[in-house]
């Protein structure tokens, strides 16, 4: 029996296939700076996304195997990038409950310092697509991703590799390990899958689903206006809600 594949194996997977192939779309209907933004990432461009937090996790938060990278973020193409960050440097993947702080983690990744006080290392996320530097302020000492993203590498090698039974993906009592986190191929989980989830872990597990499938992934965060939905639905293929 072939081993499982990683989804830092399933990232590479995809962008050998087809590097322009898009892999998520996300439409924001939400409220505030990131509403009507249309954000669209090939394997390519995710991938490219996915080796600069890498980078970022691996050398300057020391980021590996038998760490916490705890996402108190909502689901959002910038989650999925971080959460493949982490998991390609064989980090594990908390997701963050309401009330969390940073306590217990060794890294959090948020879009509101407050989340990681407690934290041993701070990422502070700005959601906005064109973003240069956080529009909250950043604690001495955290990582101001919209400043900061751009100076690492966009090839990363990671130092360790995971076991495939240390822990991938945590999120509540749930806990999934590297051997199981990916599902196997062919059980009808790809094609254009639209979601408008607004739970990180299940936009986490729809995403590998989606992709292990051969798919890619259309979110619509928010509520689109009447008419709009089945529209936008339309133009992007969707063949399957989640």
């Amino acid at each position: 029996m072939a081993p499982a594949r990683t989804p830092a194996a399933l990232l590479a997977g995809l962008v050998a296939a087809d590097p322009g192939r898009p892999r998520v779309t996300v439409y924001d209907d939400t409220d505030g700076p990131t509403a009507g933004e249309r954000v669209e990432l090939s394997a390519r461009v995710l991938a490219n996304w996915v080796a600069k937090a890498g980078n970022l996790l691996q050398d300057e938060l020391d980021a590996g195997p038998g760490s916490v990278v705890r996402l108190a973020l909502p689901p959002h193409w910038r989650t999925l990038y971080w959460a493949l960050a982490a998991w390609s440097v064989g980090a594990c993947v908390e997701v963050a409950r309401p009330g969390d702080d940073g306590h217990g983690a060794d890294v959090v990744v948020t879009d509101d310092p407050t989340r990681g006080d407690g934290a041993e290392h701070l990422v502070v996320v700005t959601l906005a697509a064109l973003a240069r530097t956080a529009a909250v302020e950043v604690p001495g000492g955290a990582v101001d991703e919209a400043r900061d993203l751009a100076t690492h590498g966009d090839v990363l090698v990671a130092l360790d590799e995971p076991d495939p039974a240390d822990p991938a993906l945590r999120d509540g009592a749930d806990v999934l390990a590297y051997a199981e986190v990916v599902p196997a191929a062919g059980d009808g989980t790809g094609g254009r899958v639209h979601t408008q989830t607004t739970d990180t872990g299940e936009l986490l597990r729809l995403a590998l689903a989606a992709w292990a499938g051969d798919g890619s992934l259309v979110l619509t965060r928010g509520t689109p206006g009447p008419g709009t939905r089945a529209a936008r639905l339309a133009s992007e293929g969707v063949t399957r809600e989640a």
